[in-house]
């Protein structure tokens, strides 16, 4: 069970393991219709590529309450029978609990969540984003056992680990991919040892103040140049900025993405000090922000609200035009929530 391209990847391992299973099937989201008035056509990726390996693939219904009495596909639907040993069910960024009456058609040690950090830290839906987002030097990936909603979500005994360091720079799309292919061979590996019977489980240790990891909304690509530091601000664009590009808002309160951003290591010395000036340099062809701890944001492609993505410079000369630039600076709001 999965949809996104971190579930193909791990699908590409489990599924070129032809030594784990004799048969395979694969449940996935179905297709939504998006865009404006519907306008295209949004398919599951694990859908297609369990169509191009000639796997079956069933769809699941579009609302998490009719997901709830879904059926599943046959043989894991004998209900009333004791659940086959031989029976697995994997999820890998499904992005839907199992109620418990899908769960009971698999014994409990034959429930398994493939999921990106090393648990008990970073329970919840974003590990990844929240592992680059905090500035971790290393994350992972576990196999666990899938618990029932009221006993808690990515709570279950840990069946394997995976440690992957994460490297500077590293972004979103790249550390997901990693994390997949390192994971689809956690998974391979944790399901030839239950075959032959030497597989073994622990259960998690107390979580404590260990992170969490909680969806990431649109307070998460608010900027904040009086809080936020160069370094911290560029790491929420590796984190997030595949879902939500960061944002920040002019005095007109016109809101204003800041696409492509990295620390400047030799900012001008006429930039004020005040966190959120910001100046035109030329020598970079970039926007240079004051940030938290006197550093400096350099941004080459802005995109104001209503607008196109356009260079720094284009972004810049209308900005004076409007009035917004005042002694060849200017300012930025600190606090803009009520606009997201």
């Amino acid at each position: 069970m999965g949809r996104d391209e971190f579930s193909c990847l791990v699908f590409r391992e489990l599924h070129a393991a032809r030594d784990v299973w004799d048969d395979i099937v694969i449940a996935t989201n179905p297709d939504e219709k998006t865009g404006r008035r519907g306008s295209h056509l949004s398919v599951s990726p694990l859908k297609l590529l369990g169509e191009s390996l000639k796997v079956p693939v069933h769809t699941i219904p579009h609302t998490k309450p009719e997901f709830k009495h879904w059926k599943l596909p046959e043989p894991f639907s004998n209900a009333g029978n004791p659940p086959s040993m031989n029976h697995v069910v994997v999820t890998a960024s499904f992005g839907r609990i199992l109620p418990p009456s899908m769960l009971d058609m698999f014994a409990p040690t034959r429930r398994l969540n493939l999921h990106p950090s090393l648990l008990p830290a970073y329970r919840g839906p974003a590990p990844i984003q929240r592992a680059i987002l905090n500035g971790e030097k290393e994350t992972g990936v576990s196999v666990i056992e899938m618990l029932k909603w009221k006993q808690g979500i990515d709570a279950g005994a840990i069946w394997g680990t995976s440690r992957v360091p994460l490297h500077d720079g590293a972004m979103f799309p790249e550390l997901r991919d990693t994390l997949a292919y390192v994971g689809g061979r956690l998974l391979v590996s944790v399901l030839r040892d239950m075959r032959v019977g030497k597989a073994e489980s622990k259960p998690q240790p107390p979580v404590d103040s260990l992170p969490r990891a909680p969806s990431i909304t649109a307070a998460d690509s608010a900027v904040n140049f009086s809080t936020m530091s160069a370094e911290s601000i560029v790491r929420r664009h590796r984190a997030i900025s595949h879902q939500r590009p960061l944002i920040t808002c002019l005095s007109s309160e016109k809101t204003v993405q800041l696409h492509s951003p990295y620390v400047l290591n030799t900012p001008p010395d006429s930039l004020s000090t005040v966190p959120g000036t910001s100046t035109f340099q030329k020598s970079t062809r970039t926007l240079v922000i004051r940030c938290a701890d006197g550093s400096v944001l350099s941004v080459p492609l802005m995109k104001q609200e209503g607008k196109a993505l356009m260079e720094a410079k284009d972004w810049w000369n209308g900005a004076k035009g409007l009035g917004l630039v005042h002694d060849g600076e200017l300012k930025f709001l600190d606090e803009f929530n009520h606009l997201l």
